[in-house]
């Protein structure tokens, strides 16, 4: 058993995984191992499994590495934890990166997992018809104030030139209980995640559902992407291309639909809560996020989109001023190259 299973997890989990690697996840034992403390986003869930795969699966050791995966959440933030030395390698989303850089963080991203963002908005299609986005005018839109989706929308919105007016936006919590009501039309979620569970649901009632994608309309905002210091990506290459050779191959592998049972068998050590079945939807809907073509290979980093971000932010002044984000990429071919 490898040490890099945070135990954050649960007794249980963790005992669960142990049985699970107990054939023997790597081929290296854990003497001689680099340690690297890996900070995720958010909680354990689909959006992770090349990262729990790459771990569970002795991946990382085979590269050299024992890795510590910790979950994120609202009260951590991996990009702090990066600049005080707590983890060498974390998670976040293209806002974040920003935001930080703008403020002096010496923070560069070596990956982006998703290509298409996964944060989209659920609605009732029978009830709801959106073949435009000047459909969205007369309806009452969920946004998190001061989240992703609020930014997201907003650009969206002054992107077709509809005005505020022109919808009703409707304060989220963490409780669906105004969107299974009917009181809201469209409510953000990840649509790989807990948009595939509302979705089940709804249709368990006779209800049909879709999502609402912004970036099928113009608004390209980057999610989840794979982040280092600048100091260690100069001081330490070779610890960062063994990091980023294995969670690549560990991420190819779990989204592989020859290995699509294995990878959900390992998600489901981490998230018993949610039923097989489920997390089998689950992976399908993120690998068409991460891969979303053949071509597409697996931590890309799109400039493009990364630009388009940055823009967005400025324009709705979220940043003072533009912080040149071609210099805070650093993509995985730059890290890998020997």
């Amino acid at each position: 058993m490898k040490a890099g299973i945070h135990f954050g997890i649960g007794l249980l989990a963790a005992l669960a995984v142990m049985a699970f690697c107990a054939g023997g996840c790597g081929k290296k034992a854990e003497e001689g191992l680099q340690d690297v403390t890996y900070r995720l986003k958010w909680l354990f869930n689909t959006s992770v499994v090349g990262d729990l795969y790459a771990d569970v699966h002795g991946i990382f050791a085979d590269h050299g590495l024992q890795v510590t995966i910790k979950e994120g959440g609202p009260e951590r933030d991996a990009i702090k934890e990066l600049e005080l030395g707590h983890a060498q390698f974390g998670v976040a989303s293209a806002d974040q990166v920003i935001r930080a850089a703008s403020k002096g963080a010496p923070i560069v991203v070596i990956a982006q997992l998703f290509q298409a963002n996964p944060l989209q908005w659920i609605y009732r299609s029978e009830k709801t018809s959106i073949h435009a986005v000047h459909d969205l005018k007369g309806k009452t839109i969920g946004v998190t104030y001061g989240g992703n989706d609020e930014t997201i929308m907003k650009a969206l919105l002054t992107k077709y030139e509809i005005t505020r007016n022109d919808v009703r936006f409707f304060s989220v919590r963490y409780d669906y209980t105004p969107f299974y009501r009917g009181e809201v039309d469209l409510w953000p979620v990840y649509q790989n995640a807990e948009g595939i569970i509302i979705g089940e649901k709804l249709r368990r009632g006779g209800e049909a559902v879709r999502f609402f994608n912004p970036d099928a309309f113009g608004i390209r905002f980057v999610a989840n992407s794979v982040i280092t210091t600048g100091h260690l990506f100069q001081e330490r290459p070779e610890t960062v291309r063994k990091f980023v050779r294995a969670l690549l191959e560990g991420w190819r592998e779990a989204l592989d639909p020859a290995n699509e049972e294995k990878a959900v068998e390992t998600m489901h050590q981490f998230d018993k809560d949610t039923p097989i079945h489920m997390i089998r939807r689950q992976v399908a809907a993120t690998r068409s996020l991460v891969k979303p073509s053949l071509g597409t290979p697996i931590g890309d980093i799109d400039l493009e989109a990364w630009v388009q971000t940055e823009k967005i932010m400025v324009t709705q002044r979220l940043i003072p001023g533009p912080v040149s984000v071609p210099r805070l990429l650093r993509p995985y071919s730059e890290a890998v190259d020997d």
